[in-house]
């Protein structure tokens, strides 16, 4: 740095030197001419005089005396040139001097430049070799990537070629195919045209018939509906004769005539379960004698043993059903009134009738009924479990029948006691039950944001909260709601300790207006009640912050917060 600092100010001073003897050079080529001028003027001065031109005289003697001082500050001037020159010279040979001393430095720098120009060189090379070497490998990976692409293009176009030939084959066999479905299908239709067409036949047939068999039993129809008419005229002399007769008598008219009509629909269907019991044993007769005729049909495809082991198992099968079913059939007990209010159990005839519908099949059409076989049995568990077909059932212990008597009439009592709003207090060992018998879910009915005109329904679960076995039943509605609020609930009966059941609740809102009441209860323990409130669409602004707070700051510093303003409500509102 400090050689080329020499070498700067060596430059400045020669081109200070040379600008300084050009201006020298100037400057007396300048005193030159104006010497020449003068001369020139004295002599024109000499020739005016002699001429005795006057004006002329004194006009060259003022030019005279201004080209005389012209060239005396031309000569001042050359004069401080000179000196400047000389002091140039001065120094330009100092620097130069100075610059000799570091003349071994300076070509040492010389070698050091040449060195790293060579170095810089060298390093270019090696650099131009690199980026060959790379240029030689993409242009390789080009061309492997081409020769890839190049394949992959063929294999695509030999796939797409042998998926066109799958294509046209798979579409002549799908044509082939669809022919053939088509010839089907058409036979399928004519067969069913031809079908159809006999059907209409028949059903023509059958309409006539009905039409005549109408015409001919209108009049037994007039006779039946007059019967009928007598019979219930009969039937409102003798209710109105036992009415009296109860009256007189100072009993319940409403209870008797209510176990008269429950005496007589039982024998309607003690009548009805004859019939049936009466067809069924003719299909079972009938489904016996199929199964036979099938058996001895089938004897020629199976072999002589395997025939006979069916048959025989089939015989004693179908004659314990029948000896059960058809030859011994027991007697259809007809059960109290007050067990059909009040008891659960099964009378003793319907074990029977569950033992005759077990045997039963399903009838399909007439064709393949004749070829069905009961050597794979059509319910499974009839044949692996083993059975007595001729067992008859026990009767039932006196001791349970009196206790079952006995709980009945208890929940007639509760169910009494309930329904005339007498309550009574759950206790046990140690402890006695406080507050609300049953608790809901959710604990308020709540239909929020609703529309005028939609139908909103919510299911609530009651829960027995209780220490035993409890009743409810729905009591009402608030006076409020009771034109846009209806209640489905079914009374479940005995609701064990940790039970529930559960009601529906329908809100068809007609005015867009809150509304608030309450759903009413009645328990064994108490009457409780479930709140329901109705709320209008309303608009809900709130904030994220509470207070903005900006910090330290600095003077002619600009810092932003952003705030948050949320409508967590269904109704839109505009703020400013």
């Amino acid at each position: 740095r400090n050689l080329q600092l020499l070498d700067d100010i060596v430059w400045e001073k020669e081109l200070a030197v040379q600008k300084t003897s050009d201006t020298l050079s100037a400057c007396r080529l300048r005193s030159k001419m104006l010497a020449k001028q003068l001369d020139h003027v004295d002599v024109e001065i000499e020739r005016e005089e002699e001429a005795g031109n006057v004006a002329a005289v004194s006009r060259l003697q003022a030019m005279s005396s201004r080209l005389c001082a012209e060239l005396e500050r031309e000569k001042e001037l050359e004069l401080r040139i000179a000196l400047a020159l000389k002091q140039n010279l001065v120094e330009m040979w100092q620097i130069k001097t100075e610059q000799g001393k570091y003349n071994i430095l300076h070509e040492q720098l010389q070698k050091d430049e040449e060195e790293l120009q060579m170095q810089y060189q060298e390093e270019r090379e090696v650099r131009i070799w690199k980026e060959k070497i790379t240029a030689l490998q993409a242009e390789g990976r080009r061309r492997t990537q081409e020769k890839r692409e190049e394949e992959a293009r063929r294999e695509c176009e030999e796939r797409n070629k042998k998926i066109l030939e799958d294509a046209r084959r798979n579409h002549e066999k799908a044509v082939c195919f669809l022919k053939q479905s088509m010839a089907r299908i058409h036979e399928k239709n004519a067969k069913e045209e031809v079908k159809a067409q006999e059907h209409m036949e028949r059903r023509i047939q059958a309409v006539l018939s009905l039409k005549t068999s109408i015409t001919s039993n209108r009049e037994r129809l007039q006779t039946l509906q007059i019967l009928n008419k007598a019979k219930a005229l009969e039937a409102k002399k003798e209710e109105m004769k036992m009415r009296e007769a109860i009256l007189a008598e100072g009993g319940n008219v409403t209870r008797e005539i209510f176990l008269h009509k429950r005496q007589q629909e039982h024998e309607k269907k003690k009548e009805a379960f004859r019939e049936l019991q009466k067809s069924r044993k003719m299909e079972i007769v009938s489904r016996i004698l199929q199964e036979k005729a099938s058996i001895h049909k089938q004897k020629k495809s199976q072999s002589p043993s395997k025939a006979i082991k069916a048959r025989g198992k089939l015989e004693v099968i179908f004659s314990s059903i029948f000896k059960t079913c058809v030859l011994s059939p027991k007697s259809w007990r007809s059960p109290s009134v007050c067990s059909l209010a009040g008891e659960g159990t099964a009378p003793q005839g319907q074990s029977s009738e569950n033992t005759a519908q077990d045997v039963l099949w399903e009838s399909g059409d007439e064709d393949t009924e004749r070829d069905q076989t009961l050597l794979v049995p059509e319910f499974p568990g009839l044949w692996s479990r083993q059975y007595d077909l001729h067992k008859v059932p026990k009767a039932e212990d006196p001791t349970r029948l009196a206790i079952r008597a006995m709980r009945k009439k208890t929940a007639e009592k509760k169910m009494e006691e309930l329904q005339t709003g007498i309550l009574h207090k759950q206790t046990v060992p140690g402890r006695e039950h406080k507050g609300c018998a049953f608790h809901s879910k959710p604990s308020c009915i709540h239909f929020k944001d609703f529309d005028v005109g939609q139908i909103y329904k919510k299911k609530i679960v009651l829960t027995n909260a209780s220490y035993s076995v409890n009743y409810c039943r729905l009591v009402g509605i608030s006076e409020c709601l009771r034109d846009f609020i209806s209640v489905h609930f079914d009374p479940p009966g005995k609701v064990s300790s940790g039970m529930s059941c559960e009601f529906l609740v329908t809100f068809k809102p007609e005015i867009n207006e809150g509304l608030e009441g309450e759903v009413m209860f009645m328990a064994q323990t108490g009457s409780f009640s479930v709140p329901l409130k109705c709320t209008v669409k309303t608009c809900i602004l709130a904030l994220d912050k509470e207070l903005i707070d900006f910090g330290s700051l600095v003077v002619g510093e600009t810092i932003s917060r952003t705030i948050s303003l949320t409508n967590s409500g269904a109704l839109g509102t505009r703020f400013k």
